[in-house]
Formats: structure tokens, C-alpha cells, sequence
């Protein structure tokens, strides 16, 4: 596997770390359980980082030098992808002199490292498996005020992946139709595989001492959001939703948690928004926590909040059902299959903070729907374990296999 910009052992909501870093990390443990070797390689951020490191039994993460050995913003990679592409080479040639087997699939992760998968699939003689995770030309559809919008290098690399990847996996049956009408993907190429959750860590249990806890008052209505600070992800829709649900309703004890880092070049001062808003004491600004405790603070919760302006999926909504929580979220993208509307959360259309503080305001005013929608919440989130995803993403390497020399995975 490829994962070029971000490494699956970064801690997700942090930089370029998010949803898809735990997707790398959990697809490569479940696939390895099942007896599929897997080797990731990813771009050194610092010295002394070790070449290798165990993520799993029979799964490694490789750390190859491209570049600086810094931390880089994903914007500043496609520069990089032939050095990483010639150093991963390298890499597997010395591991084949040393008697390991050479790899059978790649399967990239994004576009840069989609466009360092072309290469080195095509010198090893092997099939790409290229997963997009977002779009270019979908994310320049749904821009929230104020962000840049996607190159147009990026445009033309996922058009050359869409032309010569042997297959891809889309989360989503929508994702699916987007590769088709937006890249011209052929249908047949495409695998629809949906996300995982890890469903030992987020599940239901003792929401009052998680409440208790974390500081969270018995009386208080208490609203998450978990992802990084920008402006694509919403959470200052959810902060202008908040002022406004305080003026309809100074009678509820809201509380806001978001939880999360900066990312992108596009600044969002979530402090200054939610002075200037009247919020001082109502949002809480939190840093990125391990999965364990992010699970905690899903448990918390009354609602999870997912005002994004474009997801793929929305790895946080399926997470936050799995703990029993219901979910607030745009209908946009995978967003729409990750939420079951009415039954496990709700969706809602548009951005606008009026239309969010009615959901919200609802969700605060009917506390028997709002246990209802988490008890189905977190039985929907049962359907996806990551062995599943595991299973569709054999599935998909064995289309490649085939359709390139009739070869077979166990």
C-alpha cells in the first residue's frame, strides 16, 4: 500500500491526518489477520525515523526519504512522487535480494500516491488498486466560503489514474458514480467497498461516566464535532448554529465540544468565531485523542455534528453511531449512506446555521427520539466491521489478479 502524504501511525484530526489514515491503518490490520501480507510505504517526516515499523502481525509500515525530512503540507508532494516512487522501488529490490516476495497488488491512497503507485506497479509488472478518498473535481462543487479551491495538477493526475489504474475501490455507491461521471471511469472497474469501524473500541457503555468524566453536566446538551479545523469539514457552521440556537433558546445549558487540530492552507480562527459569537464558556476547544478516548467523548455526547461540506464517506459519523450516539449531518456524499436519515441521525440540507439549530434544537426537545435514534445507531454501525471491508478489498485485488494473468489470492 501507498500512503504518501500522511502516515496510517499519525494521530488522526491533526494536519493532513484524518479518516483515512485510520482507514490505511485498519484495512491493512484486518487484510494481514486474513493472511494477506501488507506493506505500507510512506514519506519520512523526521530523522532517525526508523526504515520499518510493525503496525501488526504481518503488516509493516516503511518510511522512505522524499524530500525534506519534515513535516509537508499534501499540497507540497506531487514534486516529490518520482523520488518516493524511485526509493519505494529500492526498497522491494533490496527486500527481494533478501529472499522476502516481491508484491503482488499496489493499492494507493490518494492521488499523489496514486500517481508514485503508477510507477512502481508498472515496473514491477503488477496491477494498481488506486482508492481516491476524496476528489478534486466533487470537492470544487461543494467549496465552503472562503476556501481555495483544488489545483488543477490534481485534476489531471486523478484523470491519468482514472485512465490506467486497473481497478478502484469506492467507499460508497455515490463515490462510485462520481469516479463515472466526473472521471469517466468505467463502471465495471469500479468496487464498491464501504469503510469499517472498530467496533471493540466504539460501542455503547456508561454514557453517564463518560459524561461525568469528561466535565460534561447532567442537565447540559451537549453537541460534538471531531475532524480537523477546516473549513471544508464545517465546524464553523456548527459554531454559527450554535449562536443561533442561543438565541432562539437561552433556556437550553448548550455545550459545544470540538475536538480537533488546524489543517490546510485556508485559516480558520474558531476561537475569534466563537467570540465573536457570544459563545465564551459554550464552545470547548479540544486537541486529537487516541481512538479510546474519542470514543469516550462519542459516548458524551447527545449529538455528533458532521457539517461538512464534502465527505467520501465520513469515517466520524460511523464511529459515533457505533457508541450509541446520534449524528447530525449535511446530506452531501457519502455522508448520505453513512446516516440512515430519521432512523439513526439526521440530514440536513445546507449550511445554513438557522436550518442546523432547528436539528438541533429538535434533537434537545425530544429526548426520548434522541436514545431511540442511538440504540438504532449503534445497531446500523454493526453492519460495518472492518473485516468486511477486509473481504470486499480481497475481492477487488483478485478482479486485478485476473484480469491481468488469470492469477488468484488465497
Amino acid at each position: 500500500m501507498i500512503s504518501l502524504h500522511t502516515s496510517p501511525l499519525e494521530q488522526p484530526g491533526a494536519g493532513d491526518a484524518g479518516g483515512m489514515n485510520v482507514y490505511v491503518a485498519q484495512l491493512a490490520r484486518s487484510l494481514a489477520a486474513g493472511g494477506v501480507g501488507v506493506d505500507i510505504y510512506t514519506r519520512a517526516t523526521a530523522p532517525g525515523q526508523p526504515a520499518t515499523v510493525d503496525l501488526a502481525p504481518g503488516a509493516r509500515v516503511h518510511h522512505l526519504a522524499a524530500g525534506p525530512q519534515r513535516r509537508l503540507a499534501k499540497e507540497q508532494m506531487p514534486p516529490l512522487v518520482e523520488e518516493f516512487a524511485a526509493a519505494m522501488l529500492a526498497r522491494i529490490m533490496d527486500a527481494a535480494a533478501a529472499g522476502q516476495p516481491r508484491p503482488r497488488i499496489v493499492h494507493s491512497h490518494y492521488w499523489v500516491s496514486g500517481l508514485a503507485g503508477l510507477e512502481v506497479a508498472g515496473a514491477l509488472g503488477v496491477p494498481l488498486v488506486h482508492t481516491m478518498h476524496t476528489m478534486a473535481r466533487v470537492k470544487n462543487q461543494h467549496l465552503a466560503a472562503g476556501d481555495v479551491p483544488e489545483p488543477s495538477n490534481r485534476e489531471r493526475g486523478e484523470q491519468r489514474l482514472a485512465d490506467e489504474a486497473a481497478r478502484f475501490t469506492a467507499n460508497t455507491s455515490a463515490e462510485r458514480d462520481e469516479l463515472v461521471r466526473h472521471y469517466d471511469v468505467d463502471d465495471d472497474r469500479i468496487d464498491v467497498v464501504s469503510p469499517g469501524v472498530d467496533l471493540g473500541v466504539f460501542r455503547p457503555a456508561f454514557r453517564g461516566r463518560s459524561r461525568s468524566a469528561r466535565g460534561v453536566g447532567a442537565e447540559e446538551f451537549h453537541v460534538l464535532f471531531a475532524g480537523r479545523i477546516q473549513r471544508l469539514k464545517g465546524p464553523q457552521v456548527l459554531v454559527a448554529a450554535a449562536a443561533e440556537l442561543r438565541r432562539r433558546r437561552p433556556d437550553i445549558p448548550l455545550r459545544v465540544s470540538i475536538i480537533g487540530a488546524p489543517s490546510g492552507s485556508a485559516g480558520l480562527d474558531l476561537d475569534l468565531l466563537a467570540q465573536s459569537e457570544g459563545l465564551r464558556g459554550v464552545v470547548h476547544r479540544l486537541p486529537p485523542v487516541p481512538a479510546e478516548e474519542l470514543a469516550e467523548w462519542f459516548r458524551s455526547a447527545d449529538a455528533v455534528a458532521m457539517p461538512s461540506f464534502s465527505e467520501s464517506f465520513g469515517l466520524v459519523a460511523l464511529e459515533a453511531q457505533a457508541c450509541g450516539t446520534p449524528v447530525v449531518a449535511a446530506r452531501v456524499g457519502g455522508l448520505t449512506q453513512a446516516v440512515c436519515d430519521g432512523r439513526t441521525g439526521f440530514l440536513v440540507d445546507g449550511h445554513e446555521p438557522s436550518a442546523w439549530a432547528a436539528v438541533l434544537e429538535q434533537l434537545h426537545d425530544d429526548p426520548e427520539t434522541r436514545g431511540d435514534l442511538g440504540r438504532a445507531a449503534s445497531i446500523y454501525a454493526e453492519r460495518f466491521g472492518w473485516e468486511q471491508t477486509a473481504e470486499g478489498t480481497r475481492a477487488a485485488y483478485r478482479a486485478a489478479l485476473h484480469e491481468l494473468a488469470g492469477l488468484r489470492l488465497p
